[in-house]
């Protein structure tokens, strides 16, 4: 193995034990993290703009003498301020900055320099504030400016300057010792080039053509090493022995008989899909990808009887308390008495009281309980199954794989199907879940009325509350749905909290009107989701816990404020809890987004309702990691790659890897690739690493 993964970034010039803290806010702990840590853009400084044709408002690279410099201290707001004037023939630019006196001792007259920054006129002479520099007294490359300059994520106690410098003089200190991880023969094949030199090009590329193929370098060699893990993955599970589930004839058209509504056509299939898995001795390993309200949750209850009908037992997990109380509520109505006789249903959720845990805990071990429902309250460690055969993971995108691992854990290889409403298109559905066979649902179910969606500005939102409580007095039910984001959430909550007295006094004084939130006690949300279900409410007033919230059919209005903090995916979600009956249904989004990406989220959503049209976009406009979330399998190691663009490297690197996999399954002829698969995935290859 390369020396580089056991290198401390302490050691490296520039760093330190003190500045090392600061490295590992960044997830950099070694000379190899380091490397890894690439930039997320780039800026072109190569154009020097001569000092006369600067323009005011545009960013420039600058190279000049200083002709004069000057320190001082204000007195208004004891600011230190320290000046150059940067001089090219007959032309002059002011350059300042604030409160770093050492640049005193740091510039010379005569000094060349090369600055790069904002210019703007103070005083009727130009100025740039604060800009970065590089004093040209030696032969050192140029890092900051007059070429292709790095721009890296950063944290406190770090600087771009500071951090291109560190990361300069790594690569000239250990870039040969990377070892080489994709097999000769393979980078022949493929025209790889070597990964020090695409590592350095990463970093400080030459041209645009250094950089391009660095890019394709780097991201053949990701796809290819997350391709292997997904391969080996597959191989361990379906190589395993674990239960044949027995399916009579009829059973299909028993379980059909159980619902008071017509299955679709792409449910029916789906259900014929899982059957034919589950028939089978071999693990199920299977994705459900469905639009919201699509019903996947009825098919999961295929995999659960299924089980049942077979003397085992089915747990089905989901994400809330509410959606879990759901899927409960929805069994005991279909299967508590239906065709299949008497099954016998729990719901587990952290709300228990410790003596039901424990009675519940005894039960599920001995075998009394058949289907169990709950949230992460399933993976705790005391819980056992007498025999758990089939398991289901609604809205898995909430879950990471070492969660749903060990869900399954508690069987003896159960058959697992997890579902997402977050349809994934599909180079990056082959990407991460290439060891899942995927089923999907891309039909609604019969009956459903038209969403309308439509955008206002926010000061039209007195005009939006009017029509709200019109469509309101004709029986209909609405939600307001507020933001909460984390690093805002005291702020968040306040303001919905004003807005519902606000709304009670004032808009609709003469409507029942609910608040639920995240913080509320759970028995005091679930009342009120209750009421609303009942329709003892009118009006809800919610935060984002109604992303995977109640089902109300009556409720075919919602309003979205602050619509424009919204994921896409999250408004889509959102909009999914109104037009679940035969009405039509309205969402209005108000807000008033600034960046082109808020303009676009707001945009896709009034153009469309499909689901999957929705997740390209999404995925379009922030990419896999932010859309899928940190703690999606793989993703955080995806540091370069982009499955939506770069389709032709994923599938020559997928088949490379399927041929090397299918060749040396164990990895034995590779051990390279092993080792470096283990460290880089430790969650995703677990159950692997034994091979």
């Amino acid at each position: 193995m390369s020396a580089l993964n056991d290198t401390s970034i302490q050691f490296l010039k520039g760093v330190g034990p003190a500045r090392k803290k600061f490295f590992e806010n960044l997830g950099v702990f070694t000379v190899e993290d380091l490397f890894y840590l690439f930039p997320r853009r780039y800026e072109d400084r190569r154009k020097i703009t001569p000092i006369s044709q600067l323009k005011p408002g545009e960013w420039h690279v600058v190279k000049g003498e200083v002709a004069a410099k000057g320190g001082r201290w204000t007195y208004i707001n004891k600011k230190h301020l320290f000046e150059i004037v940067l001089m090219d023939d007959k032309s002059r630019v002011f350059c300042t900055w604030f409160n770093q006196p050492y640049l005193e001792n740091c510039f010379h007259p005569g000094d060349q320099v090369i600055v790069y920054g904002k210019v703007e006129v103070f005083n009727h002479k130009l100025q740039i504030i604060s800009p970065e520099y590089e004093i040209l007294r030696s032969q050192e490359e140029l890092r900051n400016s007059a070429r292709i300059v790095p721009i890296y994520p950063l944290t406190r106690g770090i600087t771009q300057k500071y951090l291109r410098k560190v990361m300069a003089h790594a690569l000239e200190r250990y870039a040969a010792e990377l070892i080489e991880v994709v097999p000769e023969l393979i980078r022949h094949r493929r025209s790889l080039a070597p990964a020090s030199e695409s590592i350095w090009h990463m970093h400080f590329p030459d041209d645009d053509k250094a950089y391009e193929s660095a890019q394709a370098r780097v991201s053949f060699e990701e796809f290819f090493l997350f391709q292997i893990s997904v391969i080996l993955r597959r191989l361990t599970f379906i190589k395993k022995s674990g239960y044949s589930h027995f399916i009579p004839e009829g059973f299909h058209q028993r379980f059909i008989r159980a619902f008071p509504f017509a299955l679709t056509t792409a449910q029916q299939k789906v259900i014929s899909e899982i059957a034919s898995d589950m028939a089978r001795k071999n693990p199920m390993l299977r994705l459900l990808q469905g639009d919201v309200g699509s019903g996947k949750t009825i098919v999961s209850f295929f995999g659960c009887m299924a089980a049942v009908g077979n003397g085992h037992q089915a747990s089905l997990m989901a994400p809330t308390e509410i959606l879990a109380e759901q899927h409960y509520r929805s069994f005991i109505q279909y299967f508590m008495d239906g065709p299949f006789g008497e099954v016998r249903v729990a719901l587990l959720t952290s709300a228990l009281k410790k003596k039901e845990k424990a009675a519940l805990y005894a039960r599920l071990k001995e075998g009394s309980v058949d289907v169990v429902i709950g949230t992460h309250a399933l993976l705790e460690e005391g819980l056992e199954f007498k025999q758990l055969s089939f398991v289901a993971i609604d809205e898995q995108h909430k879950f990471g794989v070492k969660q749903r691992a060990l869900l399954s854990s508690k069987g003896f290889d159960p058959d697992v199907l997890v579902m997402t409403a977050t349809p994934i298109p599909r180079t990056l559905c082959l990407t991460l879940y290439g060891d899942l066979d995927v089923s999907v649902i891309d039909e609604k179910p019969k009956g459903r009325g038209e969403i309308k969606t439509f955008h206002f500005p926010g000061d039209q939102a007195e005009g939006v509350y009017r029509r709200v409580a019109e469509w309101v007095r004709k029986g209909t039910q609405a939600y307001i749905v507020y933001p909460v984001i984390e690093e805002n959430e005291a702020i968040d909550l306040k303001a919905a909290e004003d807005m519902y007295v606000r709304f009670k006094e004032l808009e609709f004084k003469s409507f029942r009107v609910g608040l639920v939130h995240g913080k509320l006690p759970r028995g005091e949300a679930r009342v009120i989701m209750e009421k609303f279900k009942a329709h003892e409410l009118d009006i809800l007033v919610t935060t984002t816990v109604l992303e995977v919230g109640i089902d109300v059919p009556n409720a075919n209005v919602m309003v979205i404020e602050n619509a424009e903090r919204f994921g896409l995916s999250q408004l889509h979600q959102l909009r999914g809890r109104i037009g679940r009956s035969e009405k039509s249904a309205v969402c209005i989004l108000l807000g008033d987004p600034v960046s082109d990406d808020g303009k676009s989220r707001l945009e896709a959503v009034v153009k469309t309702t499909n689901g999957f049209t929705i997740a390209e976009q999404d995925l379009e406009i922030r990419g896999p990691g932010q859309y899928f979330g940190r703690h999606q399998h793989g993703l955080n190691e995806l540091r370069v790659v982009n499955p939506l663009t770069q389709i032709s490297i994923l599938e020559a690197a997928r088949q490379e890897a399927v041929d090397l996999v299918k060749s040396d399954p164990s990895l034995k002829k590779n051990p390279l690739i092993k080792q470096t698969i283990k460290r880089r995935y430790p969650e995703y290859l677990k159950r692997v690493s034994a091979g």
